[in-house]
């Protein structure tokens, strides 16, 4: 199970009640998308491990993006971090953060790798990949989407339907085939192909078509869902998405559930936001800190 932990869901201003948008994903390690200031006491807070942060994809360079990152650096040099840590973004990033690592001050004592992405993988690990794809918010933005690779399954009622018992099950693994009865086996014939999970993180956008075909099939959707659609003129001239919106994306790309976040701290009540969502799309959720959505 990947194990997605709501880090921020509030718009670009802090709040009482919430921090801006950003998610932890715990997948072995601890993968960030969008990084809010104070976003390492919301990962101690929400028992999203810090120290196994292993890589950080931003989707702009508005500051509610990105001012938790600087904090991190620091604590994890101070508890003595030596692995590499990834840090992932649109074009503007590296100039970003070279300058801001070189004050001597702030200077990392551990290796950080700054990569720009426009579209396509910008990290594979052994059971997953990350891509990034463009958005539309009026500057470099990006989304991601984490994709499993395939797996393969066995299929119990064939293989023992082909006379496979016990042992024979890890044997077939390892060889590809095997003789059973006299007839041989391949693995083939008793395996089938199941799709990996997918979850897609929208950042800032308005509605586009970039999004909706990465999110195609999508196990769960995070999408900035800012206004409600009495605010819908706001929500085009800012570059954001309504509530409304982000469910119309949800239900074209075929997502099995649907995050709202980065919702304007203007709505104390967030309920007209999920109830406009869920009119058009069931499976919506509203994003809350500390929420944990498994998938």
């Amino acid at each position: 199970m990947i194990r997605t932990v709501v880090l921020g869901s509030g718009g670009s201003l802090p709040s009482p009640r919430h921090v801006p948008s950003s998610f932890a994903v715990k997948y072995g390690a601890t993968y960030l998308f969008d990084c809010c200031e104070g976003c390492q006491r919301q990962m101690m807070k929400y028992g999203a491990n810090y120290g196994q942060a292993r890589a950080i994809f931003l989707s702009h360079l508005h500051a509610d993006h990105f001012l938790g990152v600087f904090g991190l650096v620091q604590t994890l040099g101070m508890i003595g971090r030596k692995e590499e840590l990834l840090i992932v973004g649109p074009a503007g990033t590296k100039r970003l953060f070279e300058a801001i690592f070189s004050q001597k001050e702030l200077a990392p004592v551990f290796p950080i790798a700054v990569k720009e992405a426009r579209e396509g993988v910008v990290l594979e690990e052994r059971l997953f990949s990350v891509r990034a794809f463009p958005v539309k918010h009026g500057c470099k933005a990006l989304g991601y989407a984490l994709e499993e690779g395939e797996k393969t399954r066995f299929d119990e009622a064939k293989a023992k339907a082909k006379g496979l018992r016990g042992p024979m099950f890890t044997e077939i693994q390892k060889t590809g085939r095997l003789v059973v009865n006299g007839k041989t086996v391949e693995i083939g014939d008793i395996t089938y192909k199941q799709a990996g999970k997918k979850i897609v993180y929208s950042g800032d956008t308005a509605p586009c078509a970039e999004l909706q075909a990465v999110a195609k099939g999508a196990d769960l959707l995070i999408h900035d869902s800012c206004f409600t659609e009495a605010d819908a003129a706001q929500a085009k001239e800012k570059f954001h998405s309504t509530a409304k919106g982000a469910a119309e994306c949800a239900k074209k790309a075929g997502a099995k559930r649907l995050l709202l976040t980065h919702a304007s701290n203007r709505y104390e009540d967030r309920s007209p936001l999920l109830r406009e969502a869920k009119a058009v799309f069931k499976e919506a959720l509203m994003a809350e800190e500390g929420l944990e959505v498994l998938v």
